[in-house]
């Protein structure tokens, strides 16, 4: 039987706010454990909480770059568990009247197809804390000695983002991730960093025939810690249930963990269901009535998105994928390239200079294109002169690594230091005459069939004219000259 897989994502990402969601504490990560602590999210008795409005503004943000719509009321709900790293018992979330409903993330795979995945919400929530194991040798809670728990993160401002089921594969879930990932960082709401935890994924997935409309049962995975874990973790997930129920057996729902050293997934505990939570409206919290202008004003703050930028840069400018996935994935340096295409209409052009060239000096010197002394404009000039073979391929690259250092314009070094290129037919094959004058032998070998050493020829032409030359003159007539 063929089997299809079914995937939605659930992913927390920490907002980037001077404090928490609902007091003044510094959300900051990396600090001493515990210092960055209150009565309010510890959640002492009278403690009352104040939510944190550039939050509440990254999420409707967040919503309108995905389309969501926006509700006129919202309010927050308490959610209640035990969990020992939310002393007070339970957590301020959002039930049933979230800031935002609907929208979808575009992606785009590797060979540029675009796809889209519908959201059923995004909504907005406070952190906990962490809790670390130890004695058990792999941090699990099973077999640990004990337990410490840090409550800096409890409280941070949390933004829950929650897919349909509408994924079908492994890489089409790390593109969504992705193209996810690159929104948030280019709204400047969350740093998204897996590694810090401030953008944690989980992935639920199921399997059911080829054909078949109804869900199957599924499972929650958990504890991935980079878009590679996701991978793995859904394709193993997947290979797990088709072998379990080919057997005769039936996936359970469950939420599971994910291994990385054994590369499988592994049950920690019974799904939940919405119920179990017990929800009911904070009653420390009044709802929250979104103005239009508020809204209006928000929208007006968004930039070109990622999946936009994509389309602009594959259909406009002609990039492949890889090319236009460099830039956005640097913004800066896409901002950099914008001006350049700007400045010199040549797309083409100003794409093997800014990711060929001028990337690679970036990655020698440590330094941004964006923060080189190579300016767009300059870039720019480098461009025309090349179209208007003032100057060749080969003094362009000089240029390039001159303007880097700050030697000035192309036009001024070349003008400074006669670096025009020679087109002058008599000039060039003057050049020519004198290295095979000079090269007798290698002349001879040519002629006798190893056609391979014009190149040396060629080499010691525009040796013999600093780089100058035009090199499809020099081919040009040296072939004559040979033949």
């Amino acid at each position: 039987m063929n089997w299809e897989a079914v995937i939605g994502i659930e992913c927390h990402v920490e907002l980037k706010t001077q404090t928490k969601m609902f007091c003044g504490c510094p959300n900051e990560f990396g600090a001493e454990p515990n210092t960055n602590v209150c009565p309010v999210c510890l959640g002492m008795p009278g403690a009352l909480p104040v939510p944190n409005r550039v939050a509440i503004e990254h999420m409707v943000r967040a919503g309108l770059a995905f389309g969501a719509e926006i509700p006129a009321f919202s309010k927050f709900d308490r959610k209640n568990y035990f969990y020992p790293d939310m002393p007070k018992d339970y957590q301020i979330s959002q039930f049933d009247m979230p800031l935002t409903s609907g929208g979808e993330v575009k992606y785009w795979l590797d060979d540029g197809t675009m796809k889209s995945c519908r959201l059923t919400r995004i909504h907005l929530e406070e952190d906990t804390g962490k809790s670390s194991h130890a004695g058990s040798g792999d941090g699990r809670i099973a077999g640990s000695e004990y337990s410490l728990v840090d409550f800096n993160r409890a409280g941070v401002p949390l933004m829950e983002c929650v897919s349909e089921p509408e994924i079908r594969s492994s890489q089409d879930a790390v593109a969504y991730l992705t193209s996810l990932r690159e929104t948030l960082l280019q709204l400047d709401v969350s740093d998204v960093k897996m590694e810090e935890g401030s953008l944690r994924c989980d992935a639920n997935v199921s399997i059911r025939p080829v054909g078949a409309t109804e869900l199957g049962t599924k499972t929650e995975i958990k504890n991935m810690n980079s878009f590679r874990s996701v991978q793995r973790a859904i394709d193993s997930e997947i290979r797990r249930q088709i072998e379990t129920v080919e057997a005769g057996g039936r996936v359970v729902q469950e939420t599971r963990g994910w291994d990385e050293a054994r590369g499988e997934t592994h049950t920690m505990r019974s799904k939940e269901e919405a119920h179990d939570y017990r929800y009911f409206p904070d009653p420390d919290l009044v709802p929250m009535e979104l103005q239009g202008d508020d809204i209006d004003r928000l929208r007006s703050s968004l930039a070109e998105l990622p999946w936009q930028r994509f389309q602009r840069l594959t259909g406009e400018y002609g990039l492949n994928v890889k090319q236009a996935g460099q830039l956005i994935d640097n913004a800066r340096l896409a901002e950099y390239f914008d001006r350049v295409v700007t400045a010199s209409r040549n797309p083409q052009q100003s794409t093997n200079f800014v990711l060929g060239d001028l990337s690679r000096l970036a990655n020698e010197s440590g330094v941004a294109v964006a923060d080189s002394k190579a300016s767009p404009d300059d870039v720019a000039e480098l461009i025309a002169m090349v179209d208007a073979k003032t100057i060749n391929s080969k003094i362009a690259k000089t240029l390039v690594e001159r303007m880097w250092k700050g030697d000035g314009s192309p036009k001024a070094i070349v003008e400074r230091e006669g670096l025009s290129q020679t087109s002058d037919p008599g000039a060039v094959e003057t050049f020519v005459d004198d290295v095979l004058a000079a090269n007798p032998n290698i002349v001879a070998e040519y002629r006798a069939g190893k056609t391979n050493v014009a190149g040396f020829l060629v080499g010691q032409i525009m040796k013999a004219s600093r780089g100058k030359a035009d090199p499809a003159l020099v081919n040009t007539v040296l072939k004559r000259k040979l033949e």
